[in-house]
């Protein structure tokens, strides 16, 4: 799908990614409402922009607050055209000690909210007969990783909530992608994730590269989008041989846990 002069909604719009991402739609002549929970940094954002952009300040933990944000992009956009579901909490931690006030968080911002507003975009999408849904979800969603097991556990949600809508929309004109980056250089990986990642080798990508793929994954219609070699190897081998991964990572799993402790 081209991005000149469609109107899209982009979540998560002031995170790393997304201050990136949204200046990439804008110069392919987008129209963008920018959607997050932190006003101050949204309303920066939108100082230092030039292009049809509206910040949108939206509390998407809630039933409430997605319905609210559908209703407040819709009166600046107008029509939509696309849903980009970038905005995600992530958690390294021992399940054991996990808050569940945290897990239950994660859970709604990262795959309950992706659905809630979809769903309430979704007629208007179906009376036209076109439109995009983009969730941006992670190779953890596909690998199943220690000491992540709730983001990895959403992320595992919001794959299967893409696959499955995708084929329930098949004949519709309304297409659904699922885009999978690996860990990226973002200040949702705090000092602790990054001094694991580093002690583990884990790699992890910069930024502008992972929006850079992104809005080529969305130009070009991709369905399934893996971003970074040999992760996107290992999603296929997790696949078709889980046990024979278990026993891969146990090393790399217990230097991690190393971190657990240390401070963020």
């Amino acid at each position: 799908m081209g991005l000149k002069d469609k109107r899209v909604i982009l979540t998560g719009a002031a995170g790393g990614m997304g201050s990136i991402l949204v200046r990439g739609l804008l110069e392919r002549g987008a129209k963008v409402a920018m959607v997050d929970a932190n006003a101050d940094a949204l309303q920066l954002l939108a100082a230092d922009l030039s292009g049809d952009v509206s910040p949108v300040t939206a509390d998407l933990s809630s039933a409430a607050g997605c319905a609210a944000a559908v209703e407040s992009c819709q009166q600046y956009l107008g029509q939509v055209d696309m849903l980009i579901n970038l905005a995600g909490l992530n958690s390294f931690a021992n399940f054991a000690d996990e808050d569940s006030s945290r897990i239950e968080m994660m859970m709604r911002v990262n795959v309950l909210a992706p659905m809630l507003l979809t769903r309430a975009l979704l007629p208007s999408f179906l009376a036209q007969k076109s439109g995009k849904i983009v969730n941006v979800g992670s190779i953890f969603g596909s690998i199943g990783f220690a000491w992540f097991t709730t983001y990895s556990t959403s992320k595992f949600g919001l794959r299967g909530f893409s696959e499955s809508l995708r084929r329930e929309l098949a004949d519709t004109g309304v297409q659904v992608s699922y885009i999978a980056p690996r860990a990226v250089k973002t200040p949702m990986n705090n000092d602790k994730v990054m001094l694991m990642g580093e002690a583990t080798g884990m790699n992890m990508d910069e930024p502008h590269v992972v929006v850079a793929k992104i809005i080529q994954a969305i130009e070009t219609d991709k369905k399934d989008s893996y971003f970074g070699f040999p992760e996107s190897l290992f999603v296929r081998v997790n696949a078709l041989l889980p046990r024979l991964v278990d026993k891969a990572l146990a090393g790399q799993n217990k230097v991690a846990k190393t971190f657990l402790n240390k401070g963020a």
